[in-house]
């Protein structure tokens, strides 16, 4: 399809007031800019970096290309050692800035810098100093009397949504933030950083060509609409900073695009509400375009925007409330991400036309979506904070439950219960910080579509209304906090390091999925991280595995266990069901034979699992420095009865320790099965296994993994197997996709009794085979806090 242009030179805008330095002669728009406003004047060039292959599984290609867009954490090359010790001078920052300003706070001087100071390359995660300051990195808090925002003069005794303020924009940026941002971006080296990260975002963005309308299957068009959203945020905040017109052109152009005769059907189905993801996040853009380019729109912009998300969106979501639509599931019983981005799309566009929608749209709609968000939405977190569906959907029903609350609050006074009318909501804030770990996430479950325009700044917001100053020194440190909706919800009053007093570990116990994190520190990207679940295999809006006993392992810097992450969405019957015999169940990164965990006959675990849970810890908590020296006595377990998760056997159980002051790790599982029972780890490493077959070396990233089974019953020997379906496993509609780089350790056994103890010795700079432990043989029903001293 030939893209559809816009000619432009049609338009005329009255004079507007500038905040920026550069007004119309930013430097986005010179030939030679970088797209960065740096405030020493000069342009810094973008990094590049690689991938990690578990980053990169389950993910389309077009994420590959656009992921680098939303990079705002200071870019450098991977570390080639282990060592922690390494100096500012040999780590790249791509958006480093310094200033001899006194220190007053950790965030509202440029001399304290930000506290990580490099993103890992093949990661995309912080890295830290080793360093202690008991000033900078002390206990989190929102500093009174610090400098942050003024106060909204914005507010109503009694707020309505259908009652907005007075002044433009409403919506999540208010005017009175937009002043006070220049200022609080020269004093915030985080403010500044996004900065520049959002300009050069911008600038990239500009330069390409209108969206192309791309149907991809039962994904609809939803990557276009988060691309078009994600586009919309960042010219409308170049726009409100610098009051350049140019991009006010770029931000139409792309707007009459998207409702053109050029993109996709010419009739109301254009915004694909078939799947109202798509007309939702096309509406939420639109919403954010007439709010943010208000002042410089023409009436008959104005008239324009408002008539194509009425007929493309609106109406849709009014069908949808009347219930004379089929594809209103999502408003009913659906605690997810659904529920949270649909009702959140509606929601800002119509608190942006509110006022001049002559239909009764806006005003219907918000009648109805802020009380359904508040019954479905919002109770998407579990009592104990995890997320319904999996890890990477949290990142899509945050960022819309986020976006809604915030667009109530800015312009309508209030967020009329939507962030508290779930008690344990807050919670979830917790479960993302420990589901995170050195390399990445435990990212079991679906991972999703690519996040064009979602974030985990959710955690900006959270914390600031929430009271969790933690959630916001974490989220600040992390690679997607450049964007728009960070540089108005984090508060730059925060003071200290979320590490500080932060336990290393957490138990999630919630039965939907029941897991736990346990780790040696929070900073070191060294350090150890072991996180494994039990929970039930439904009730995830069928986004989940069959994964009851699944685990990663980090450790030297690397992911040594992994996830293979999301199946193609566009397979047959892959979201129909969660029954026993779904067709979802085939496809190896779904069935169990895809997971870390146990097999029993290359058989799928049963979906009516109810495993139980024990755990305890040593209460190791991490102080104000990034260095921390663990106990001798520091430890953590974790076991599961996860008998109920199989058919053929009468006994199935599964321990994680941590061991050694947090150096090494033990994995021990029980087995009595009447089918062959196989123990299976993926892994991305090279493995060389020894002539008895009990001892494997996994080399990964130039560092070494041995891992060893102890006390082996007669038989257990490691092997390699390719991560493909075993032989007789019933087959998939369509072929797997393939796992390249990819490799499945395993333990392969016959019907019986087994213990198998597996402990993982990482090879730690400094450590020789002196150094290591080996435990005690202790049944899991015996272990304690002291079982393996």
């Amino acid at each position: 399809m030939d893209v559809f242009f816009i000619p432009q030179g049609s338009m005329s805008y009255g004079a507007v007031p500038q905040r920026s330095p550069y007004g119309n002669n930013d430097p986005a728009f010179t030939e030679s800019a970088t797209g960065f406003i740096n405030p020493k004047g000069q342009a810094i060039p973008p990094k590049k970096r690689g991938l990690s292959p578990w980053i990169k599984f389950g993910i389309p290609v077009a994420l590959v290309v656009i992921v680098a867009a939303v990079v705002g954490g200071v870019l450098g090359s991977r570390k080639s050692s282990s060592s922690s010790s390494e100096s500012n001078s040999d780590k790249a920052t791509g958006d480093e800035v310094a200033s001899n300003a006194p220190v007053a706070t950790a965030t509202n001087v440029l001399a304290a810098g930000r506290f990580a100071t490099a993103t890992d390359s093949k990661y995309m995660v912080p890295i830290y100093p080793s360093a202690t300051n008991t000033a900078l990195f002390a206990a989190p808090t929102i500093a009174a009397g610090a400098s942050t925002w003024p106060r909204d003069s914005f507010a109503p005794a009694n707020p309505s949504p259908l009652e907005v303020r007075p002044d433009r924009p409403r919506l999540i940026a208010p005017k009175y933030k937009w002043d006070a941002l220049p200022e609080l971006i020269r004093n915030d080296p985080y403010l500044q950083g996004w900065n520049e990260t959002i300009f050069k975002n911008a600038s990239d963005y500009r330069a390409l060509q209108p969206i192309t309308y791309l149907m991809d299957g039962p994904s609809g068009i939803l990557d276009n609409a988060r691309e078009f959203k994600m586009r919309i945020k960042a010219f409308g905040y170049a726009y409100q900073i610098t009051k350049n017109t140019g991009w006010v052109d770029r931000a139409w152009e792309e707007i009459q695009h998207v409702i053109s005769p050029q993109f996709g059907p010419d009739d109301e189905t254009k915004w694909n509400p078939t799947h109202f993801l798509d007309a939702a996040e096309f509406s939420a853009g639109f919403g954010i375009a007439y709010d943010w380019f208000y002042d410089v729109w023409s009436d008959d912009q104005k008239a324009t925007i408002r008539a194509g998300v009425i007929r493309y969106g609106l109406n849709h979501g009014t069908a949808v409330y009347a219930g004379t639509a089929d594809f209103g599931w999502w408003r009913t019983n659906i605690t997810g991400n659904w529920n949270c981005v649909c009702n959140g799309g509606l929601t800002l566009a119509s608190l942006a036309i509110l006022g001049d929608d002559t239909t009764g749209v806006a005003s219907g709609l918000l009648g109805q979506t802020v009380d359904n968000a508040k019954a479905n939405c919002a109770r998407a977190v579990t009592s104990d904070g995890s997320w319904a569906e999996s890890p990477n959907y949290w990142y899509f029903g945050t960022t819309g439950h986020a976006e809604m609350a915030s667009a109530l609050l800015t312009a309508t006074g209030s967020h009329f219960g939507l962030l508290d009318v779930n008690p344990d909501y807050f919670r979830t804030g917790v479960f993302h910080m420990y589901v995170s770990g050195p390399t990445s996430l435990f990212d079991y479950g679906d991972h999703g579509p690519p996040k064009f325009s979602t974030t985990a700044n959710s955690m900006l917001l959270y914390g600031d209304q929430l009271n969790h100053p933690e959630f916001i020194l974490h989220q600040r440190e992390q690679h997607d906090a450049a964007e728009p909706w960070s540089m108005f919800w984090y508060n730059p009053a925060v003071n200290g390091a979320f590490w500080n007093g932060l336990p290393l570990d957490h138990f999630f116990d919630q039965e939907l999925v029941q897991w736990a994190s346990m780790r040696s520190s929070w900073t070191d990207d060294d350090a150890l991280y072991v996180a494994i679940k039990a929970g039930r295999n439904r009730g995830h809006q069928t986004h989940n595995d069959l994964d009851v006993g699944d685990f990663v392992f980090d450790a030297l810097g690397t992911r040594w266990a992994g996830e293979l992450g999301s199946g193609d969405y566009r397979s047959p019957q892959y979201f129909n069901s969660e029954l026993q015999d779904a067709e979802r169940w085939k496809y190896y990164r779904k069935a169990t034979v895809g997971q870390n965990t146990i097999c029993v006959a290359n058989g799928n675990q049963n979906v009516e699992s109810r495993p139980s849970v024990e755990h305890d810890s040593s209460g190791t908590a991490q102080g104000s420095s990034t260095v921390l020296n663990i106990p001798d006595d520091s430890t953590a377990f974790w076991t599961t009865d996860m008998t109920s998760a199989y058919f053929e056997a009468s006994s199935v159980k599964r321990g994680a320790r941590l061991l050694n002051k947090r150096r090494q790790f033990l994995l021990q599982d029980e087995i009595t099965a009447e089918g062959a029972v196989q123990w299976r780890m993926h892994t991305n490493a090279t493995i060389a296994i020894d002539t008895a077959g009990t001892s494997a070396t996994l080399t990964l990233d130039g560092q070494t993994l041995k891992v060893s089974i102890l006390n082996a019953p007669s038989g257990a020997q490691f092997s390699t197997v390719q991560p493909v379906r075993p032989a007789g496993m019933p087959e998939p509609l369509v072929p797997d996709q393939e796992n390249p780089g990819v490799t499945v350790l395993a333990i392969s056994l016959p019907a019986g009794t087994y213990n198998l103890q597996v402990l993982f010795n990482p090879q730690w700079p400094g450590m020789s085979d002196s150094d290591f432990v080996t435990p005690s043989s202790v049944p899991l029903d015996n272990w304690s806090l002291r079982s393996h001293d």
